[in-house]
């Protein structure tokens, strides 16, 4: 199944749509869906790495973008609509336990681990960051430079090391795959439990 995903998003990046594509994977990722943009960035940077930086930017400013929509949702439709979503992904009462212990500092560790490491998921952040009522102009500023970050050093290294690291990633996808997990769910226990 992995293989599959991999070699179709691959196929994509030849696509014309594919940016659009891209674009929306990235905004909805940020507000309300599960799949990160990543899925469909990497194999398009890989197939492209000339045009890496360029995709890194979309990713970048559709994810701030649908970040703001996740704000939006927060404060202005918390019980309409984002309420529902928690409870859909089974995710209300760690949200509410989140609400209630979360301030500023812990809404920026959240942004930075998030945009790194997608744990927690960008969009409990984006909603928690417009129910607790950060600025959003600092979100906004946070989140372009955790967002931004990410995709950017991802662009970089697919740049400047492009066709070796395709030929390494397409050899060993299930061991790359099953090492990011445990990385990340390392890092997840890390931050819920030390903070």
């Amino acid at each position: 199944m992995l293989r599959g995903l991999y070699d179709w998003t691959l196929s994509l990046a030849a696509k014309k749509s594919a940016e659009w594509w891209l674009a929306f994977i990235a905004f909805v990722e940020s507000s309300v869906f599960l799949v990160p943009a990543d899925v469909l960035y990497l194999p398009m940077a890989l197939s492209r790495p000339d045009r890496a930086y360029r995709y890194a930017l979309i990713a970048t400013l559709a994810s701030v973008l649908g970040g703001i929509a996740g704000w939006y949702i927060g404060h202005y439709a918390y019980d309409t609509v984002a309420r529902p979503i928690l409870e859909f992904y089974g995710k209300y009462d760690d949200f509410e336990a989140l609400r209630v212990s979360s301030g500023i500092g812990f809404i920026i560790l959240m942004l930075i681990t998030s945009g790194l490491a997608h744990l927690p998921p960008i969009k409990v952040v984006t909603i928690l960051s417009g129910v607790i009522g950060v600025n959003l102009l600092l979100f906004i500023v946070l989140a372009i430079v955790a967002r931004g970050a990410r995709f950017l050093f991802l662009a970089w290294l697919l740049r400047r090391y492009g066709e070796p690291i395709r030929e390494f990633i397409e050899k060993r996808l299930g061991l790359i795959a099953g090492a990011a997990a445990a990385a990340l769910i390392s890092l997840y226990i890390v931050v819920k439990y030390a903070f």
